[in-house]
């Protein structure tokens, strides 16, 4: 978490958010509403020197061309970290280019049809029940800790095959890839190391007894040349949907029950009106963003009107970008039966998220059964919430009082 403790001494706070921002800075990781709209007022594009060089885009028009453009941008590295080593584990599709990426995306599609979504909805209701089921009772409890954070665990572990109980290990190697690694090289090795050698066992006792999951579906799935992915490729792919699959939906689920809970009204509308939930979803999408991801600037180019030079990371902030403004009325209110949202919370361009109709899912279920059985919750004034730092945004603690209590 972002504490004066964690700080490291080589990230001094910012002074001036235009010319030298930090998407780890305690006050960002808190709220980095208005520091968007400060950026956003100074330029379509602004610069810092720290993370060796980084851009970051302000407006949609500038976060959509950006997506858009392979020829300038690399998806070889997609987060912005202090340092900058070789690269040598990839996560395909979403670290590829073209034209590499095309094959690889089009390998995980079909476990992610809206059909496939169908077929899992049972079990993610039963996992949202059985979480309930053990604190409802107690009239509180930590919303993050005992609820958001084990939806996406456990469903992604179900379409992987493995033991639901596992999740623990995937929240500690998300942790230390998304959060510790920005900082701390060592604890993105270790984490990626371990997750490896986790999938490494699992795709050699698949070679001896294959089973009707998600890894074995990738096994056997056959790469631009019509021969079965290598080993290593497999590997990566399950990194990547372990790592894009759980943090941001943990936290976009996270971010609408906070939202439920300052919000009376909005909470007890779609109590009164469930066949609004899907439609609340994509605004809570829309204006709490979970996903911010990165680019490299291979070549000297020009985004709405700014020049960009290469050897310089692009943080392409979805979130800012939908908080604009110019393309989203009352873009910094919450408007939960807004019609039109065409909102970029599952990316842009080539890279748009594989996942996005498991993770509208999930979250779509996740509110569903919490308001049937908790309609009437509110922030606990005894504790603390607390945010991720970094790539993704989300409540980590989520303290809130239920029932007759509340």
């Amino acid at each position: 978490m972002s504490d004066s403790a964690s700080y490291l001494p080589d990230h001094p706070p910012v002074n001036d958010w235009v010319n030298d921002f930090d998407h780890t800075d305690p006050k960002w990781t808190e709220d980095p509403f208005p520091i968007w709209d400060e950026l956003r007022a100074a330029s379509p594009v602004v610069h810092t020197g720290r993370f060796l060089g980084c851009y970051m885009p302000t407006t949609y028009q500038a976060v959509k061309e950006i997506s858009y453009d392979t020829e300038h941008f690399s998806s070889r590295r997609v987060i912005v970290r202090d340092i900058r080593p070789e690269i040598t584990a990839r996560s395909p599709p979403i670290t590829s280019d073209p034209p590499e990426h095309k094959p690889a995306k089009q390998l995980l599609l079909p476990p992610f049809t809206p059909d496939a979504m169908k077929k899992l909805e049972p079990r993610v209701r039963a996992i949202c029940n059985e979480l309930i089921d053990e604190f409802i009772a107690d009239g509180k409890c930590d919303a993050a800790a005992r609820y958001t954070k084990h939806i996406p665990v456990r469903a992604i572990a179900h379409m992987l095959g493995i033991n639901e109980k596992d999740g623990d290990l995937f929240v500690k190697w998300i942790h230390g890839i998304l959060e510790l690694g920005i900082k701390d090289d060592n604890a993105l090795m270790e984490a990626v190391r371990e997750m490896s050698a986790f999938f490494a066992g699992h795709i050699e006792q698949r070679k001896q007894n294959p089973k009707d999951d998600l890894i074995t579906t990738l096994m056997n799935a056959k790469g631009p040349n019509g021969q079965p992915l290598d080993d290593a490729h497999v590997l990566g792919s399950l990194r990547l949907l372990l790592i894009a699959g759980i943090d941001t939906t943990w936290s976009a689920i996270g971010s609408s029950l906070w939202h439920l809970a300052r919000t009376p009204s909005d909470r007890e509308r779609l109590v009164r009106e469930p066949e609004l939930i899907p439609t609340a979803v994509e605004e809570f999408l829309r204006a709490y963003s979970p996903v911010t991801m990165a680019r490299e600037v291979m070549k000297d180019t020009t985004i709405s009107g700014c020049p960009v030079k290469k050897n310089n990371m692009v943080l392409l902030s979805f979130p800012a970008a939908n908080r604009d403004p110019a393309m989203f009325p009352d873009a910094d209110k919450v408007v939960i039966d807004r019609k039109e949202n065409r909102h970029a919370a599952f990316g842009l361009g080539i890279h748009r998220c594989v996942g996005s109709n498991l993770a509208r899912m999930e979250m779509i279920v996740a509110i569903e059964e919490w308001l049937k059985r908790i309609p009437d919750f509110r922030l606990d004034p005894a504790g603390k919430v607390t945010w991720s730092e970094g790539t993704v945004r989300g409540p980590r603690q989520l303290p809130v009082l239920f029932g007759k209590a509340s």
